[in-house]
């Protein structure tokens, strides 16, 4: 049977947000305590006194979520060049047989054209494409009997190239998204590779983006 300790780390680590604020002494530890005190309750199936939830919040280690922050820290001063792109287009068409010789058709328009912005993700269900405005033309065309379940313009992205340690390091998505997150800027779009993530978003954030992502280097 679970511990009031162990009941109130689960539901706190659910919340990364929580547990970084706590550790910057950014959240009431009584008003926290009363706040997860009835799903504490409900998972324990009793009554359990406030005090004892906040004697619980008041234990807990933060030596794991330091150790993360500080390798990320650590990680994000060794980010490479931002690459910014405006005026992109978002597709998400429905898998076909079809789908798979049209993307190809694209690619080979594209060559080595450097100036062509053109990626691909592909799901289960679903493949989503986001191109640069000189190509929507040429998509809109051959992609015209596909099955377009949704599509967005006015994009921007930014293409942040990582170091090679980031593999080995957790977290570095989650400290990067986490920044967007807590300025309220939608990401509409992650895109990544072994060494890129790109971030699409509406182009009327992408200054705001921008400045959040370049003082994360100085951080």
């Amino acid at each position: 049977m679970k511990t009031i300790q162990e009941t109130v780390e689960t539901i706190i680590k659910r919340t990364p947000f929580i547990e970084e604020a706590m550790q910057d002494k950014l959240i009431n530890v009584s008003s926290l305590a009363r706040l997860i005190q009835p799903e504490v309750e409900q998972i324990l199936g009793k009554e359990v006194k406030t005090g004892a939830v906040m004697m619980s919040i008041n234990r807990m280690s933060p030596i794991e979520i330091l150790k993360i922050r500080k390798n990320v820290k650590s990680l994000s001063l060794k980010l490479g060049d931002f690459i910014v792109r405006s005026d992109l287009f978002d597709y998400t068409f429905k898998n076909s047989s079809t789908l798979p010789l049209n993307i190809s058709k694209i690619f080979a328009r594209i060559g080595n054209n450097r100036e062509s912005f053109f990626t691909v993700s592909q799901g289960i269900f679903e493949t989503n494409i986001v191109i640069s405005a000189n190509l929507k033309e040429e998509v809109d065309d051959i992609f015209k009997e596909e099955e377009l379940i949704n599509s967005m313009s006015k994009l921007a992205s930014i293409t942040i190239k990582l170091p090679k340690v980031n593999l080995e390091q957790s977290g570095i998505y989650y400290f990067i998204l986490k920044q967007l997150a807590w300025a309220n800027i939608p990401v509409q779009e992650v895109i990544s590779t072994t060494h890129e993530i790109t971030l699409v978003v509406k182009e009327e954030d992408i200054n705001r983006t921008f400045s959040i992502l370049i003082d994360l280097k100085k951080m």
